[in-house]
């Protein structure tokens, strides 16, 4: 974690450092607002410190102006300055966390993980099933062949998801039932054959090449011909 500590204060700010250091962060310093706005616009830092009553240029103006410059780092307010007004303030000008002097350096290294995490922290990550020119979006729940969106019922798309995780695999009618229908198979319902064409009409019928087969007394599989 890179980390950038803006505060004036000497002996606060080497206990700071050397405290960071010891938990393998990578420790830039500033002393006063302004160099300090200048290093954080410069710089890539995944967390910065501020302090408030700085020389030069207070770190509620600094946080304000890098927002301003759509400086996105996570930024942890250190101070004495404790009341709510303050922490308000702090907040408003674009603050991500808020800790009043005196602290506990565990605190302090607690909050920081969070921020760096919260900044790391890309959304959910895209979970596509693929076969062929076949997509199945897990998080959407959008289907789409070559590139074409396919509307799709829930059930629908319950059984795309079964075939494809199960692509070159014959399945049975008995085990879709169980895992998509979540039911004992009844030899005397043709639902599973009925949904396969659903299927196949949405899936199949206007692309090439086909994709859904029949294996004859077995059941069926999803593959590339």
């Amino acid at each position: 974690m890179k980390v950038l500590v803006v505060e004036d204060e000497p002996k606060l700010a080497s206990f700071v450092k050397k405290g960071l250091e010891e938990q393998q962060c990578e420790v830039e310093m500033a002393y006063d607002g302004q160099i300090g706005r200048t290093m954080a616009l410069s710089n890539a830092y995944d967390v910065i410190i501020m302090d408030v009553n700085l020389p030069k240029m207070n770190g509620f103006d600094v946080v304000q102006s890098i927002r301003q410059e759509d400086i996105k780092t996570p930024v942890l307010m250190l101070t004495a300055m404790g009341s709510v007004d303050d922490k308000l303030t702090g907040f408003e000008s674009g603050a991500d966390d808020y800790l009043v002097k005196p602290f506990e350096f565990r605190e302090l290294m607690a909050r920081l993980k969070a921020l760096y995490k919260r900044g790391h922290d890309t959304g959910p990550q895209p979970n596509v099933l693929k076969v062929a020119d076949l997509e199945l979006d897990l998080n959407e729940k959008v289907a789409r062949r070559q590139g074409k969106r396919i509307e799709l019922t829930a059930k629908e798309f319950g059984l795309l998801e079964y075939l494809m995780r199960n692509r070159g695999r014959v399945v049975s009618r008995v085990d879709i039932a169980e895992k998509v229908w979540d039911i004992h198979f009844d030899t005397g319902t043709n639902v599973i054959d009925v949904y396969v064409n659903f299927l196949r009409k949405k899936v199949d019928k206007e692309f090439s090449p086909k994709l859904i087969h029949t294996v004859i007394g077995m059941g069926y599989m999803l593959k590339e011909e």
